[in-house]
């Protein structure tokens, strides 16, 4: 969801300043060849990456925990079994997914958080506040590592054939069902999710892959603004509901089964989807007529609330322009 700020407004205009050999911060005037080193200090490194990369670093380390308490520490305490081996695929192939699928979800929960804050004071020319406002301006760092840590997720799930563990667990199902003298180890039920869920990841991972691929500047820039909104807004949704039911139908009937809940603690995809949930109920509630019309008009411009009733402090450049006018207007005027 693309929603306009005076604070973004700014940004765009004096992005289409010709700014030539200009000395700014972190675009010095020098070639890479003759780039003195003394000025290293000047410039600053991913500036726009900072609190992205701190927000997926941490919320990594936070799940890691928390599927290593539940998955190794659990079983050891509890029946003394060794297996530690899975910290480096399977730990790590649970925390990637959420982690991917929350920042996904935060990539559009400040748009919705914008419809509403435009809602709320029936006009666009009221500046959001500066947390917004960043956060916003931070959408695209947020896809780009929700990708990076989803690609991650299906290079890890490719690898699980590859492990030794589990060709020794294949085995052991093997001389089981020998033993047990079974002819066919068919379950209906699992087949049936893991065909689905396999199905809407690889959906969801190929959407994700068309709007890293507009995040490019050279795509970016041959896209006009309507083919733009309409991929990173409406297809981004779509990604976003996709991944969504991957989670869920992996999860299949989990939700009610209380081995799952170690320690009194849900597992790691209720925790997943928690969020994604509730931003598509938000949208979609934004998509009844009686909302989706009155925030159209809104964009469009149009004011429920007079907008010189707003605080002077938060009004946007809009309406300085306004009375810049009238008293040039009088100036005038008053001249002749």
């Amino acid at each position: 969801m693309e929603l306009s700020t005076s604070g973004a407004d700014d940004i765009r205009m004096n992005s289409r300043m010709p700014t030539g050999n200009l000395a700014t911060p972190n675009h010095l005037p020098f070639d890479n060849l003759e780039y003195p080193s003394h000025l290293d200090g000047q410039l600053e490194l991913f500036p726009h990456w900072h609190f992205p990369a701190k927000l997926a670093g941490g919320m990594s380390i936070v799940v890691f925990v928390y599927t290593l308490l539940r998955d190794i520490i659990y079983p050891y305490m509890t029946e003394n079994k060794n297996v530690f081996y899975k910290i480096p695929i399977l730990v790590m192939n649970k925390v990637l997914p959420v982690v991917a699928i929350i920042l996904l979800a935060l990539v559009y929960l400040p748009g919705i958080l914008a419809a509403i804050f435009q809602l709320y004071f029936g006009t666009k020319y009221r500046r959001f506040p500066q947390w917004l406002a960043r956060w916003m301006l931070a959408r695209k760092q947020l896809g780009l590592l929700s990708f990076f840590y989803a690609v991650l997720h299906a290079f890890f799930s490719l690898c699980y054939p590859m492990r030794r563990s589990y060709r020794y667990k294949l085995l052991n199902w093997a001389y089981q069902q020998v033993k047990e003298n079974k002819e066919n180890a068919w379950i209906e039920d699992d087949v049936w999710r893991m065909e689905i869920y396999v199905s809407l990841g690889i959906l969801g991972l190929a959407l994700l892959s068309v709007l890293a691929a507009t995040s490019v500047p050279s795509v970016k820039n041959s896209l006009n603004w309507r083919e733009f909104q309409c991929i990173q807004s409406k297809m981004g949704y779509c990604a976003l509901l996709l991944c969504t039911l991957h989670a869920l139908v992996y999860a299949w009937r989990k939700w009610v089964e209380l081995k799952y809940f170690i320690w009194y603690t849900p597992p790691t995809f209720i925790i997943a989807v928690f969020l994604p949930v509730i931003v598509l109920l938000c949208k979609s509630i934004f998509l009844f007529p009686c909302l989706a019309k009155r925030l159209g008009r809104i964009r469009r411009g149009w004011e429920w609330k007079s907008k010189y009733k707003m605080d002077p402090a938060l009004s946007t450049n809009a309406m300085e322009d306004k009375s810049t006018t009238k008293g040039l207007m009088h100036a005038v005027g008053d001249q002749q």
